[in-house]
């Protein structure tokens, strides 16, 4: 085995996204020592792409908003399948953690009186997402970052993690190496939280960035954690479109929230041709009902366009596959005809989306407050992740934590936009608080030189294949695949070719090989990331194949209506001792009848 720097700490935090950095925040303010791994620079996470707002019932704009409309909301979108423990300490937990930003730093946008102003969202009953602008995730990273940098964090940038090490069952630390030198890196941790994001990479079309190659959810599988909900992956409507450079990239569910309407190539708003029942006395059944809801009309009903994530994007599908899509095979995002309603238009749209208006005008060369944009679904989050306890947030392997959205259990089959930023800094808290405390209670656990000489072997192999196949063409044949066959929606057969294809594509990755050495090789870390890639993406698709039924944002062409059975659980799926991919169905606890009684008086 080569050299490598040891490192000792009570709690180690890998990821520092929103979900990492609150983690570590609480754990270090618990008085316990902290470390915190980022796979790229601080400040570069994902949580600065939730542009739209944080989710929090602060009754600021609406005073009818409270916790309990909140979680009849979260498990409405859910479909019911969520955890319901967590959606409760979510909508009763959110607002505090908003005052808590707001305290520690953060600048929300405010009402004329001063408050906290709050914008509509798909599938939020009432005003309820506190923004900055569009730019509400790098406010919410900076806040963090600023609070957290005076707690004496020890900060490890641009660190990639290979395994979990464990001594027995207990997770006991992490073993991986920093990019920049190749140098291996042993984290010793009584504690270990997990908070890396999502899986995006794994598709061809994704608002992910580099770094969310599902390595949370592959280091937690392969330490034996269960994971679940793994079949439920949001594409969210709107993505870019044009030019093909900038394909994917996350537009703002605020740009619909701010009035921002959807039309076909013929102008017409097809998301009035499909509404469903469920939503059918909410949504309004004219534009003007709908602006006037955008507008903050308590008595309105809000417009289509801000139906749940999984149903928009299956409605613009449906349009560009029946002909009627914008001509780069998307549909028109219009925010540009509100000038026809208010003075200053253009003003008003570079007020409340800059980044909207810059990423537009910047890539494209589009003035979004003169023109539509070409808008399509694109992969943008992951429902499903390591299975926790709801209060604590342990994993099923002790000593093992996770948070954000390489957790599972708050979403269910969907997530409801803005709920995703209160749901790190939500269960990140509690990751923190509940780590810190079990780091108290135990010691440093036993490493196994074993597990460090595989892992060590593991990841220096492609360099021995010089001349091999490339990491490059494995990575896109798999996004291609998973895009194709496990997409938006999915069939019984298509998804039976793609386990043959991954099962193809994992001898190919025995293959690869990378040349040159161990400083500055992107080459070498895409190699490394393929493993997680092939891991999640087998767990998706057999999740998928499991559920037979439509649900949510998982979409069965071949049982395309929901199934009973079926709501009353959950698919958990574990590695079993022979290595393999093993699932099993388990019914969901059942619901207090005070929270039964919340759900009913909100329908």
């Amino acid at each position: 085995m080569a050299e490598y720097l040891t490192h000792e700490h009570d709690v180690l935090v890998i990821g520092a996204g929103g979900a990492g950095l609150r983690a570590a925040v609480e754990a270090s303010a618990a008085g316990v020592k902290v470390a915190l791994v980022s796979k790229s620079l601080l400040g570069k996470a994902h949580t600065v792409m939730a542009e739209g707002g944080i989710a929090a019932a602060l009754a600021d704009v609406d005073d009818r908003d409270n916790w309990r409309v909140h979680f009849a909301d979260t498990m409405r979108g859910g479909q019911y399948v969520n955890s319901w423990r967590m959606a409760e300490l979510h909508a009763k937990e959110a607002p505090a953690r908003v005052r808590e930003l707001e305290a520690w730093g953060a600048v929300f946008d405010r009402t004329v009186d001063g408050r906290i102003l709050q914008r509509n969202f798909g599938g939020h009953r009432y005003p309820r997402l506190a923004h900055v602008g569009d730019r509400t995730g790098l406010e919410m990273i900076r806040t963090l970052q600023d609070h957290g940098i005076h707690l004496g964090l020890d900060v490890f940038m641009e660190h990639t993690i290979l395994i979990l090490l464990k001594d027995g069952d207990r997770v006991v630390g992490a073993f991986g190496y920093d990019r920049e030198r190749g140098r291996f890196h042993l984290f010793r941790a009584k504690a270990v939280v997990l908070a890396t994001g999502g899986v995006g990479r794994a598709y061809k079309i994704t608002s992910n960035s580099w770094e969310y190659t599902g390595d949370g959810h592959s280091l937690a599988y392969h330490a034996g954690a269960a994971l679940t909900d793994m079949e439920f992956l949001q594409f969210h409507p709107t993505g870019m479109i044009w030019p093909p450079s900038v394909r994917g990239l996350l537009i703002t569910e605020a740009v619909r929230g701010e009035g921002g309407v959807l039309r076909n190539k013929d102008g017409r708003r097809f998301m009035f041709d499909d509404i469903p029942p469920l939503y059918a006395n909410q949504t309004a059944d004219n534009e003007e009902e709908g602006w006037r809801y955008v507008q903050g009309d308590k008595n309105a009903r809000r417009p289509p366009d801000l139906l749940t994530r999984d149903h928009v994007a299956r409605c613009i599908r449906r349009e560009v596959r029946e002909g009627r899509g914008s001509p780069h095979g998307g549909v028109f995002l219009d925010i540009a005809w509100i000038k026809e309603k208010i003075p200053n238009a253009a003003e008003h749209i570079k007020k409340k989306l800059p980044s909207m208006y810059h990423q537009f005008k910047q890539l494209a060369d589009i003035d979004i407050t003169q023109v539509p944009m070409e808008v399509g679904p694109t992969t943008h989050y992951m429902m499903g992740g390591v299975r926790v306890d709801p209060d604590s947030q342990m994993a099923s392997v002790p000593g093992l934590f996770a948070a954000g959205e390489c957790a599972a259990g708050l979403h269910g089959a969907n997530r409801l936009g803005g709920n995703s930023l209160s749901d790190l800094v939500v269960f990140g808290k509690r990751a923190g608080e509940y780590a810190a405390r079990f780091a108290k209670n135990n010691s440093l656990g036993k490493v196994n030189p074993e597990q460090l000489a595989v892992a060590e072997r593991g990841a220096l192999k492609p360099f021995e294949r010089e001349g091999a196949e490339g990491p490059y063409a494995v990575q896109y044949a798999l996004q291609a695949m998973m895009q194709d066959l496990v997409g938006i929606v999915r069939q019984e057969q298509e998804m039976l070719q793609a386990l043959d294809h991954i099962q193809e594509l994992k001898a190919r990755t025995g293959r690869v090989g990378v040349s040159g050495h161990r400083e500055y090789n992107n080459s070498w870390h895409t190699a490394i990331d393929l493993n997680n890639l092939l891991t999640v993406s087998e767990i998706i698709t057999r999740a998928a194949l499991e559920r037979k039924e439509s649900r949510g944002a998982h979409f069965r062409e071949d049982y395309p209506a929901k199934d009973e059975q079926f709501g009353q659980l959950n698919i958990v799926i574990q590695k079993g001792a022979d290595g393999e991919v093993q699932l099993r169905r388990e019914p969901i606890p059942p619901m207090p009848a005070e929270l039964k009684q919340i759900i009913q008086e909100m329908k």
